[in-house]
């Protein structure tokens, strides 16, 4: 999930560098770095201005992008766009950072909201959007991720994912089950299932990609939040830890399921592919994963994608049951831009949030929940996407942490593998887990650490 989770194969949670919204993009093979000048220039054929617009290795950023400047340059052909693409991770974090730092950065650039947009210094380094017409689009959930106390700086490129459990709807209805609201109510679905279900697991789990085993805590986010709305302040503060609750009960959680013997055999050396399968052909029944995992599903098991819905990681009072939001990440503008580069650039980013880009992003970047700005979800959606809007509407919806708190530590998979596999209690881990993030929160300066 760098830091943040980017939706598969798209974007995952991340240890430090990558969240499920990034590990399973990083299988994708990666596309040479192209080494062009940051730099753009108005032509002198014709009054054409040429900008640069750069995106990331991870399929399938590159073909979206090459599909906005297809369709931009076919509306203002006045302007020329040409196309730059960097690694991932840790290689492009840097990157980005160095080419701002030079002021040879690419005139539009796609990259990550929430704590690593404030990590490039945005008031300093990239030019407030806040008085474009697409502003005014924007969700409330989306602002803060995009923004600081001085200006907005960045225009959504894909949708909103959840957190949570996508579950299997057809065994559901089979076994006569109900979407669970409390956690006991979950975990009675769960003995039902082991029961009566002829040898189907009731959670899958996919520990062969080690970024999955997260989402029992990262997807619970939410629900801490409802028992207590300051936590993630205070826990940048290093005032709150997941050692205590609310915060142990994702790690607790995670242990329950373990030791009730409820995940598939093979869950050591299954994948994120496996789990798709699994939970869209009936192998299993519920998957704690992010919702972009039906993009997974709509490439290699089209005919399961009706059958899969979404429900929240359930807390142990209903009351307090919400689901947990990934931001899409967003493009920016350097203020190394100027003149017609900059207006040209504008153009561009407005242009991804117009009828015809989010056309282009609704073919290329199919939605796994709400978009954050002026695209709306295709009527032929996935029905899972009704259920995570579901949440939008009854206002039962928080931003997961990596959007609220720049703390993190590399190591929250290791930990999360090891309480699923039974090696780890989940008070061990949670402690183990509070050490961890503490030299990436000095590494930042955080006041407390």
């Amino acid at each position: 999930m760098s830091q943040a989770v980017h939706q598969p194969p798209a974007r995952e949670p991340a240890s430090r560098g990558r969240s499920p919204r990034h590990r399973a993009a990083l299988a994708a093979a990666a596309v040479p770095l192209l080494v062009l000048a940051g730099c753009s220039s108005s032509g002198d054929d014709g009054g054409t201005t040429e900008i640069t617009f750069l995106t990331t290795n991870d399929a399938p950023n590159p073909e979206t992008a090459e599909a906005l400047v297809e369709a931009f340059e076919a509306e203002h052909p006045d302007i020329s766009v040409s196309v730059e693409i960097r690694p991932g991770g840790t290689e492009g974090d840097n990157l980005i950072k160095t080419r701002l730092s030079t002021g040879e950065m690419a005139d539009v650039f796609f990259y990550n909201s929430g704590s690593l947009l404030q990590a490039l210094n945005p008031d300093s380094s990239l030019v407030d959007l806040s008085d474009q017409e697409w502003v005014g689009s924007l969700t409330e959930e989306f602002v803060p991720v995009a923004s600081t106390d001085n200006g907005l700086y960045g225009a959504p490129l894909g949708a909103s994912f959840a957190g949570g459990v996508v579950y299997n709807k057809p065994l559901y209805e089979e076994l006569g089950l109900t979407v669970p609201e409390t956690w006991d109510e979950f975990m009675a679905n769960n003995e039902k299932i082991a029961a009566e279900g002829d040898g189907v697991a009731p959670v899958i789990q996919t520990y062969g990609e080690t970024w999955t085993s997260q989402l029992f805590v990262l997807g619970d986010f939410a629900n801490v939040l409802a028992v207590d709305p300051e936590w993630a302040d205070q826990y940048t503060a290093h005032q709150r830890s997941y050692a205590d609750e609310p915060a142990l009960e994702g790690f607790q959680h995670q242990q329950e399921v373990a030791e009730a013997g409820y995940f598939n055999e093979d869950f050591p050396s299954a994948t994120f592919p496996d789990g798709a399968r699994m939970v869209a052909e009936g192998e299993g029944v519920h998957y704690p994963m992010l919702s972009s995992v039906i993009q997974t599903v709509l490439q290699n098991t089209p005919d399961g994608v009706d059958d899969l819905g979404f429900f929240a990681l359930p807390a142990e009072d209903a009351e307090n049951t919400q689901a947990t939001i990934w931001q899409p990440n967003a493009l920016y503008v350097p203020r190394s831009t100027e003149g017609a580069e900059l207006e040209a650039a504008k153009e561009f980013v407005a242009f991804a949030n117009s009828d015809a880009g989010c056309a282009v992003q609704n073919e290329l970047l199919p939605p796994a929940g709400p978009y954050a700005g002026t695209c709306d979800v295709p009527d032929d959606a996935p029905p899972l996407l009704d259920d995570i809007q579901a949440y939008f509407d009854e206002g039962r919806t928080a931003n997961a942490l990596e959007f609220l708190s720049p703390v993190k530590g590399p190591n929250l998979e290791k930990v999360t593998v090891e309480v699923g596999s039974g090696i780890r209690s989940a008070e061990d881990a949670a402690a183990f887990y509070d050490q961890d993030v503490e030299s990436q929160a000095k590494q930042l300066g955080l006041e407390g650490w």
